[in-house]
């Protein structure tokens, strides 16, 4: 986009780095790391926060990027949706769930402000150069 060079110049990417370095970390314990299922889906979500910032930065369009970061934000409120499970399956500790919780706030709304400033943008992105 327009003063970015690279994805991981992107404050927004960047902190889903963090959010997906700590669901790892808190899907660690025994009984998380037991349960395939909901491990594999809050890491998979997770990563999909990065990974669609990332491709949308890549496409070069901004309505590519938008609807990208569209989906990158509502898989942060799916990893917010698995944390609950597993707070209530005991799998993580209330103090997890609370730091982990506020990374997930703190990622969307870094997504949601950036769809903001694009929106109001002229940029239309490096492949209409």
């Amino acid at each position: 986009m327009a003063t970015l060079k690279w994805f991981e110049d992107i404050e927004a990417w960047k902190r889903a780095r963090i959010l997906t370095r700590a669901v790892y970390e808190c899907s660690k314990s025994r009984d998380f790391y037991r349960d395939f299922g909901l491990r594999d889906q809050i890491r998979r979500a997770s990563v999909s926060v990065m990974s669609n910032i990332a491709e949308g930065f890549e496409r070069g369009g901004k309505r590519e990027f938008l609807q990208f970061l569209a989906i990158s934000k509502a898989s942060v409120a799916e990893v917010e949706a698995q944390l609950y499970v597993a707070l209530d399956q005991a799998y993580i500790t209330d103090d997890e769930f609370k730091k982990v919780k506020a990374l997930a706030v703190s990622t969307k709304q870094l997504i949601a402000g950036f769809m903001r400033y694009l929106r109001r943008s002229d940029i239309k992105g490096e492949k209409y150069k």
